[in-house]
C-alpha cells in the first residue's frame, strides 16, 4: 500500500489549485483508508495524545467536543500537515500577491512553524472533532495568534447518510456590498476538504478585492460525526 505522503502527491493538485482560485475551496477525494479514519476514530479516547479538550456549549462555539493534539503529533498527520503545505504555500502567495498583500509564506512548512516559534505560537492546532446527536458548530474563523496561514484542512472519518445525517460542512462568503452565499458540502468518509482560512481574492472589473469568508457544521440530526482538522500554523495557547 502506498504511504499517505504518495497517495498526496499523486493527487490532482493542478485542480486543487485551480478550484482554490475559483471558489476558495477544494474537495480531495479518497486521501485517508478506512482503517486510517477507524484509527483516528477509536484514538479520540486516548487522552495522552492531547494537550487540551473543548467543550464547544460552554464557549457557546456551537455543541459538541473537540481535543487538539500535542507535539509530537502522530507521523500519519505530520505527513499530511508538510506535504499538503506544500502545494498550498504557492497558492497563498499568489493570494497575497494579487491582493497586493507584503506577506510571503514559506516553502516548508518546518519554515512556517519556526515563524510561529519566534512569534509566541508554538502550541499544534490540529484537532479531532467529535459531533453526536444536534451537534453543530458556529461560524468562525481559526486564526490563533499574528501568524496565521490563510488555508486549512479538514479530514472526514465518518460516512454521512451510513454514520450520521445532517452535519453539512457549511462555508460562507461575505461578498462586499451584496449579500452572502453559502456554499453546502458533504464529503465522504476519508475525504479531504480544503478551504480558506479567512478570505479569498475575487477578481472584479477593478482588480482583486477580499472576499471574507466563515466555515461551521450544521446541525445533526441522528449519529455521530468526527473530522481530523488540519491548521497549518500553530498557535498561542
Amino acid at each position: 500500500m502506498k504511504t499517505i505522503t504518495e497517495r498526496l502527491q499523486g493527487k490532482d493538485w493542478q485542480q486543487v489549485t485551480d478550484h482554490m482560485h475559483e471558489q476558495g475551496y477544494a474537495i480531495v477525494r479518497e486521501v485517508l483508508t478506512h482503517k486510517e479514519c477507524n484509527e483516528l476514530i477509536a484514538s479520540y479516547d486516548a487522552d495522552s495524545t492531547y494537550r487540551k479538550t473543548i467543550s464547544m456549549e460552554r464557549y457557546r462555539f456551537g455543541a459538541g467536543e473537540y481535543k487538539y493534539f500535542q507535539y509530537p503529533l502522530p507521523d500519519l498527520i505530520t505527513q499530511i500537515r508538510e506535504t499538503v503545505y506544500s502545494h498550498l504555500a504557492p497558492i497563498a502567495n499568489k493570494w497575497m500577491e494579487v491582493l497586493q498583500i507584503e506577506q510571503k509564506f514559506p516553502a516548508t512548512h518546518e519554515a512556517l512553524k519556526l515563524h510561529c516559534r519566534e512569534r509566541g505560537q508554538d502550541k499544534p492546532t490540529i484537532l479531532i472533532l467529535k459531533y453526536g446527536r444536534g451537534g453543530f458548530n458556529t461560524l468562525h474563523q481559526d486564526l490563533y495568534g499574528d501568524v496565521w496561514f490563510p488555508m486549512q484542512a479538514v479530514l472526514f472519518l465518518n460516512e454521512p447518510g451510513e454514520d450520521y445525517t445532517g452535519g453539512e460542512f457549511v462555508l460562507t462568503e461575505q461578498i462586499p456590498r451584496a449579500q452572502s452565499k453559502a456554499n453546502v458540502l458533504q464529503p465522504r468518509r476519508g475525504d479531504m476538504l480544503l478551504f480558506t482560512t479567512n478570505f479569498r481574492p475575487a477578481k472584479g472589473g477593478r482588480g482583486y478585492y477580499r472576499v471574507n469568508m466563515k466555515h461551521g457544521v450544521s446541525p445533526l440530526h441522528s449519529g455521530q460525526r468526527h473530522t481530523l482538522g488540519i491548521i497549518f500554523h500553530d498557535a498561542l495557547s
